[in-house]
């Protein structure tokens, strides 16, 4: 792989590239050309080839890219292979529909813990894990050293949650509350703001109606 830093909007297309190879191999196809992935993508086949050579390309002129061999680098680039511990701290609505979403274990990430401070939550079983009392999560993290740590927790919560949960050594959240935080340059934050998504399709209508 190059050592060149990378655009971020290539790598937020990786996990793109992942999904549709995925479904390549599903499907027992072992042979793509770039013009095949960009029909199915959306993207030319100019800007694919572009970005692979970021990491220092994997098509051969005349032949196209191994479906297999493109999938388990992309694999590997994303880390995907590295088996990473994953708590989720906030059991509402948002909390346990991430607790129930399969592609955790599919994409190797290992929930190991589910944390709330409601007392008619704390007990109940999720996604086959007993959420535990968030006075544990001290000791938990001090324990099981989880790698990440998502954040489905209102907004007036989630800046002294995220101190704490750095505070114990997590130096990888994925946020869901709206609101951007404010830590230290060696903890990586991933926000998601699922009304930008919204509002950025209602601008797609918008623009449609036009």
């Amino acid at each position: 792989m190059s050592g060149k830093q990378v655009p971020l909007v290539v790598i937020r297309r990786l996990p793109r590239y992942h999904r549709y190879l995925g479904e390549l191999l599903n499907n027992k196809i072992y042979r793509v050309s770039s013009t095949e992935l960009s029909e199915k993508m959306g993207v030319t086949a100019s800007q694919i080839r572009q970005d692979l050579n970021c990491f220092g390309g994997f098509g051969q002129q005349g032949y196209g890219y191994n479906v297999e061999m493109l999938y388990d680098s992309i694999t590997k680039i994303l880390g995907l292979n590295n088996g990473y511990k994953t708590i989720i701290i906030g059991a509402g609505n948002l909390g346990k529909a991430l607790a129930n979403y399969g592609g955790f274990s599919k994409r190797g990430f290992e929930l190991c813990g589910i944390f709330d401070t409601d007392e008619n939550v704390v007990g109940e079983e999720v996604a086959g894990i007993t959420v535990k009392d968030y006075t544990e999560l001290s000791d938990f993290i001090k324990h099981e050293k989880p790698d990440i740590a998502i954040l489905a927790v209102p907004k007036t919560a989630v800046t002294e949650v995220a101190d704490e949960v750095v505070q114990n050594g997590v130096k990888a959240l994925w946020n869901f509350a709206y609101v951007d935080l404010d830590l230290p340059g060696d903890v990586l934050v991933e926000n998601v703001h699922l009304s930008d998504s919204l509002m950025t399709l209602s601008y797609k209508m918008n623009k449609y109606g036009e």
